[in-house]
């Protein structure tokens, strides 16, 4: 299950969102700016995106049956998987073609005051959020960097909210660039040309979330600092000759399969590999909680 500041970093950008994406639509309305429109149309799209990502939560947190013996924990990272694709298809897609549209029109945009309150304010509003998902993930990441600990995370919840947030808040400089330059040097065009980079923005960060998410999705390894551990405390038992090789993948943020190939002593059998077994999984799951689950192979590999 997702830790619940993951969750809180969830729900503030989903309000903060839905405010925006309002008060967004209402702005493009009025003044007839494309930049605005994919900015409206993104917003929904994020605020959608949260509400996906809550919905893998939930399905996540299914308890294990006969169909699926170790959970629904994936659940989490297709829905993850899903957010990246809405992104790509309909925020980048609508920005894309709202930019080609405007641009062949070239009709300038009217009110424009209107505009500038709107993006001054949503970029108010994203900063907030993005201020909270950084917070969360500062927490998480330790002393590594941003793009490999987004690389490097099992939780979805907060690196894709956090470049969601980031996607956004560059989106919106975009637009009110490009609403600025269109309305001070009387070039309408200019305004197509911002929603179509901030379609190139969502699409950049898209394909970045969808090709993290993918990995976890078909199965990705825990952390080396996790595996080194525990092969030094197996090696380290009494009853142990060598560890030959050991297997994890994640089946979600706090659930670890760990499997291990493990060579006895000669003289340690039935019985007494049962009882090191037991005692080495005890010991495994007490300093690494996330480990869920921890199956040996008595064999030596060949």
């Amino acid at each position: 299950m997702a830790h619940d500041g993951s969750k809180k970093v969830v729900l503030a950008a989903m309000a903060a969102n839905l405010l925006i994406a309002a008060t967004k639509f209402g702005a493009a309305a009025f003044t007839g700016s494309s930049a605005m429109l994919s900015e409206a149309v993104h917003s929904v799209a994020d605020s959608g995106n949260q509400a996906l990502l809550l919905f893998g939560t939930q399905r996540a947190a299914k308890p294990a049956d006969e169909r699926h013996p170790f959970g629904y924990g994936l659940e989490l990272y297709f829905w993850s998987f899903v957010v990246a694709i809405v992104m790509f298809g309909i925020g980048a897609g609508v920005s894309f073609y709202e930019g080609i549209h405007r641009i062949i029109s070239n009709e300038p945009s009217a009110n424009l005051y209107v505009s500038y309150i709107v993006l001054v304010a949503a970029i108010g509003c994203e900063s907030w959020s993005f201020v909270i998902a950084i917070r969360e993930f500062d927490r998480q990441r330790g002393k590594l960097g941003y793009i490999e600990a987004a690389r490097r995370s099992k939780d979805p919840l907060v690196f894709v909210v956090l470049f969601e947030d980031l996607a956004a808040l560059g989106g919106l400089v975009l637009a009110l660039v490009a609403t600025a330059l269109s309305d001070w040097l009387n070039r309408p065009w200019i305004d197509g040309a911002g929603a179509l980079a901030i379609a190139a923005l969502l699409a950049v960060v898209a394909i970045f979330l969808a090709y993290e998410t993918r990995s976890l999705l078909i199965g990705e390894a825990t952390d080396p600092e996790t595996v080194d551990d525990v092969r030094r405390l197996i090696a380290a038992h009494p009853a142990v000759t060598k560890v030959n090789r050991l297997w994890s993948t994640h089946f979600g943020p706090q659930d670890v399969l760990l499997a291990a190939s493990i060579d006895f002593e000669d003289h340690v059998h039935g019985d007494e590999i049962e009882a090191a077994t037991e005692q080495l999984e005890r010991e495994i799951k007490r300093r690494h909680p996330d480990v869920r689950h921890f199956f040996v192979e008595v064999k030596e590999l060949p």
